[in-house]
């Protein structure tokens, strides 16, 4: 199989054919139009590259296999398989998006030499709340009446959840939201959903061996701050920078704070390993 094909794999070379490469994973419903505010400003300096998930934007929906991508590892395994068929290799950042990001320490774990850093937009290791202590955001009931309405109305649950995504602050940003959510299959759509809301990677958290910018928004209906900072705690050599944005999606709405954010962690983390 040919997996550049499959994924759509798009990449953006930098003048300097020994550069640093990001790779840049989405979030649900999304695609990888989702970062076309961010790369422009990584041109120069930085390889980048950009794939949508099976399932996902302009990917071969003929590979879905429901299986596969019920569960986080069948978009885990995409992200190495993108990796490996480009040989990817060196000074090699992962840059997710929201459940991109359990994904990308995911794959970190399984893959300890792939990757030298993390960049985590908006990450939540688990969305459910659990009494006493963990506060995710959503109780059970509510995701299970998400993934019901977008099994019987699929139209209406689009138009309902792009605002809350989007904090309904940004028209552009809802309506770019609710347009992508529209053109996904309802069918990989839940299932990609399902795989979301209701994957919990707490436990693998300690285990994630490499340095990580968590970059959180301040008003994210989504992601409470509380996971933030459980996740701050659990991810050894984290950062972690709030945003003062509303919204899940500072990668669209405030591009020039998540770049800006971004190469202040690049330059600080290159700067350390320097002999």
């Amino acid at each position: 199989m040919n997996i550049i094909q499959r994924n759509n794999v798009q990449c953006l070379r930098a003048k300097a054919a020994d550069a640093p490469t990001l790779i840049y994973g989405h979030g649900f419903g999304c695609s990888q139009e989702m970062w076309s505010k961010v790369t422009p400003a990584f041109t120069q300096h930085e390889h980048q590259v950009l794939f949508d998930y099976v399932g996902s934007g302009r990917s071969d929906a003929s590979a879905f296999q429901p299986a596969r991508y019920a569960q986080l590892d069948g978009y885990v395994e995409d992200l190495l398989e993108v990796c490996d068929a480009l040989e990817l290799s060196g000074d090699l950042t992962f840059v997710g998006h929201s459940i991109s990001c359990s994904i990308g320490i995911l794959a970190a774990i399984r893959r300890p030499r792939l990757f030298s850093r993390l960049i985590l937009l908006g990450p939540s290791p688990c969305f459910l709340n659990e009494q006493p202590d963990y506060h995710g955001g959503f109780e059970r009931s509510d995701l299970e009446g998400l993934l019901d309405l977008m099994a019987h109305n699929y139209l209406g649950w689009a138009q309902q959840f792009a605002p809350l995504v989007a904090a309904d602050e940004d028209a552009a940003v809802t309506t770019q939201l609710s347009d992508s959510f529209c053109s996904t299959d309802p069918v990989m759509a839940r299932l990609f959903a399902q795989a979301t809301f209701f994957s919990d990677i707490r436990p693998a958290l300690q285990q994630c061996p490499v340095p990580s910018l968590i970059l959180h928004h301040q008003r994210d209906a989504l992601v409470p701050m509380a996971v933030a900072d459980y996740l701050h705690a659990a991810l050894a050599d984290s950062t972690l920078n709030t945003l003062d944005v509303s919204g899940h999606c500072a990668h669209m709405s405030h591009p020039e704070l998540v770049s800006a954010a971004m190469h202040r962690y690049l330059k600080g983390a290159r700067a350390r390993v320097l002999p």
